[in-house]
Formats: structure tokens, sequence, C-alpha cells
């Protein structure tokens, strides 16, 4: 799948991955090939790992503190749904937070969650096949997997 493909899927979300946008979503992907489906998630995949980086995992939830007023962090959990928000919000907002970081920060807002985007390619592939999906992809999109993104983290 070409990134042009990706992006033009991503774009029936809305800007948000709702519950109801990924099930479209989803439901849209179902009707291509396995191969597209594998595709869609090799893009996901690279689309977040990209975003896993220092630079973005570092900054605090937008509308939280802790209790004694200090910046709320990001865990690891919210950091991945975080990164998913920005992927639906769309090509162009993707692109925009690798030149600045300050786009970025709205996403963390708890407000802003796209955990649903995460299970798209493997409901799409459910979809498609009747068969549930194990899959791997070139790339993890879990947080901190991007070695690069994350210099001074331990190996």
């Amino acid at each position: 799948m070409t990134w042009a493909d990706f992006w033009a899927l991503i774009a029936t979300l809305d800007g948000e991955a709702t519950l109801e946008s990924c099930q479209r979503l989803a439901e849209v992907l179902s009707r291509r090939s396995v191969p597209d489906i594998i595709g869609f998630a090799e893009r996901h995949a690279e689309a977040l790992y990209r975003l896993d980086q220092e630079k973005f995992g570092t900054l605090p939830v937008v509308d939280l503190t802790a209790r004694d007023g200090r910046p709320f962090p990001q865990s690891s959990d919210v950091f991945l749904y975080t990164r998913c928000a920005v992927v639906a919000a769309g090509q162009a907002v993707w692109e925009s937070v690798f030149f600045d970081v300050d786009k970025f920060a709205p996403y963390t807002s708890s407000e802003c969650d796209g955990e649903w985007l995460l299970y798209v390619p493997d409901k799409a592939y459910e979809l498609a096949t009747g068969r549930e999906w194990n899959r791997l992809t070139r790339y993890s999109f879990e947080s901190y997997s991007n070695k690069d993104g994350w210099p001074d983290l331990p190996a």
C-alpha cells in the first residue's frame, strides 16, 4: 500500500479515531484485498514508529497536573494513544508535528484518544477472512521501540 492510499483511508476518520469512525474504516478496509489490509497495518505501524520520539513522549498531558501542581507525564499507553490520535488527524497534522513539536502537544489532552485506531487492521482482517490475525509488522508501534527516537534509553 502506498502512503497516498494509507492517508486516503485515514481521511475517512474525519480527523478523529472514535469507535464509530474506526469501525467504518475497518469495514472500508475489509473490502480491499488481504495484501492491502497487511499494507495498511505496515504503514500504520511505521507512522506510529516515526512518532515514537523523546521530543513527543516527554511532553506532559496538557490538561492534567500532578497533586503538587507539576505537569503530568504521559504513560507509555497514553503516548501510544496520543500518537494514534495524531495519525487519525491526517497526513498534514502528522507531517507538521515533525517540524513543530508544539503541534503535537494538543493531542496529549485526555480528550484526545486514538486507541481505537490500533484495532482497525485486525478488525478489517477478521471481517475479510473470518479469522483472527496474529500480526507482526516490520516496525513496532509500542512506545519507546524507536531506538533512534530515544537515544538515551538503555538498550
